[in-house]
C-alpha cells in the first residue's frame, strides 16, 4: 500500500479534506468553500484543484497517494454513483468517472454516503475500534445513520439504506416532516424536534420548575438543564430516548451489530443523550441482542475524512488489523 491517501467530507456548507498516511495519521486537513452555484459543477474542479495545491506543499507525487475517499451527503451506488444529492445541487452523477476526468493518474476513487463514511472512520480511529460491524446514528438537525457489515458497507438497492430518520414513529402525526411524510423519527428526535417536544413539555407541565422558560430553548440549553436534573428536560430527554430506543431495536433486529455509535451534534450532551437511548433499547430488545453495546463517537467532524481514507484498504488489510488489534487487546 502506497503511504498517503486523502478523505474528503464533501458538505453544503464547506468541504473537508484531510491528507493521511496509511497508517491511520492525520497529516494535515483543511476546509475549503462548497461553491453551489451551476448546480454544484465547481465542487469536484474545487476538490482536485486543492488536493494538488496540498500535495505540492508538502512534495508529494501520485505515485505516492494510495487514492482518493469521498463521503456525499446523498444515496450512492455501489459504482460510486450519486442518487441525486439535493444539498449539493446534483442530480444522477458518477462521481470517480467525473474525477478522473479531472485528474487521470488518481488510481483508487471511492465514494460513499457520508455517514457510512462517518461510520467506518469511528470503526477504524475512533469510538467503534475493532468491531468489524457497527451501526452509527448521527443526531442533529436530521437524523441519519451508517450500516457496516463484515467492514463493508451496506447501501441498499438504491443506496438509502440507513435512512432511520424517516422511519414512521408515531402514524398519528398531523404535521409533515421535510420528506412529506408524516410521523417520521426525525421530528422527535433531531435538534429541532427536541425543542419542538421541549416547548410541548412545558405545556404539559405548567407548575414545574424549568430554567427552559427562561430564555431561548436550544439543544444544548436542553441537555445542560437536563445534567442539573431539570423536571423539564430529564422528561423531554425520556421521550427522546424511548422513541430512539425503539427505532434502534428495529435496527438490531435487522442488523444486529456488534455496537451502536451514537454521533452528531447531539452527541456533544454525552451522557444525558446516550443513557436514556441505551435505557430503553434494552428495555425493549430481543434477548439475543439486548446487551448490544452503544459507545459515543470520538472523532466529531473529521469522522467523515477518516471513514474515506478507510473506504480505499482492501478487506485483507482490515480484517489483519482487526485480528491484530483483538490480539493487543487480549495482550
Amino acid at each position: 500500500m502506497k503511504p498517503y491517501a486523502f478523505g474528503v467530507d464533501l458538505g453544503g456548507n464547506a468541504i473537508k479534506i484531510g491528507l493521511f498516511q496509511t497508517t491511520g495519521n492525520l497529516v494535515d486537513k483543511w476546509t475549503i468553500p462548497a461553491r453551489l452555484e451551476d448546480r454544484g459543477s465547481h465542487l469536484l474542479p474545487d476538490v482536485v484543484d486543492s488536493i494538488r495545491a496540498k500535495m505540492e506543499s508538502h512534495s508529494l507525487s501520485w505515485e505516492s497517494v494510495e487514492g482518493v475517499g469521498m463521503g456525499v451527503p446523498g444515496p450512492v451506488g455501489q459504482d460510486g454513483t450519486v442518487l441525486r444529492c439535493v444539498n449539493l445541487g446534483w442530480d444522477v452523477l458518477n462521481v470517480p468517472q467525473a474525477v478522473r476526468e479531472l485528474e487521470p493518474a488518481i488510481e483508487k476513487l471511492q465514494v460513499a454516503n457520508d455517514v457510512n463514511a462517518a461510520t467506518l472512520g469511528e470503526m477504524w480511529q475512533g469510538g467503534a475500534q475493532w468491531n468489524n460491524s457497527a451501526v452509527m446514528v448521527t443526531l442533529g438537525v436530521g437524523i441519519g445513520s451508517g450500516i457496516v457489515v463484515d467492514n463493508k458497507v451496506f447501501v441498499g438497492s438504491t443506496g438509502a439504506a440507513g435512512e432511520i430518520g424517516h422511519m414512521c414513529v408515531n402514524p398519528k402525526e398531523t404535521e409533515r416532516c421535510t420528506c412529506g411524510n408524516y410521523g417520521c423519527l426525525e421530528q422527535y428526535c433531531s435538534d429541532t424536534g427536541l425543542v419542538r417536544s421541549a416547548k410541548q413539555v412545558l405545556e404539559e407541565m405548567p407548575q414545574a420548575a424549568s430554567v427552559l422558560r427562561e430564555g431561548e430553548i436550544t439543544p444544548q440549553a436542553i441537555c445542560e438543564a437536563a445534567k442539573k436534573n431539570d423536571p423539564v428536560a430529564t422528561e423531554v430527554l425520556d421521550r427522546f430516548g424511548q422513541l430512539m430506543g425503539q427505532a434502534l431495536t428495529a435496527v438490531a433486529c435487522t442488523v444486529n451489530p456488534q455496537v451502536f455509535v451514537i454521533g452528531g451534534a447531539l452527541s456533544q450532551g454525552g451522557m444525558v443523550i446516550l443513557k436514556p437511548i441505551e435505557t430503553y433499547f434494552r428495555r425493549y430488545a430481543f434477548h439475543a441482542f439486548r446487551n448490544t453495546p452503544f459507545v459515543l463517537a470520538e472523532l466529531g467532524d473529521d469522522a467523515g475524512i477518516y471513514g474515506s481514507v478507510r473506504m480505499l484498504f482492501d478487506d485483507v488489510k482490515l480484517d489483519e488489523e482487526l485480528e491484530l488489534g483483538l490480539e493487543e487487546l487480549e495482550l
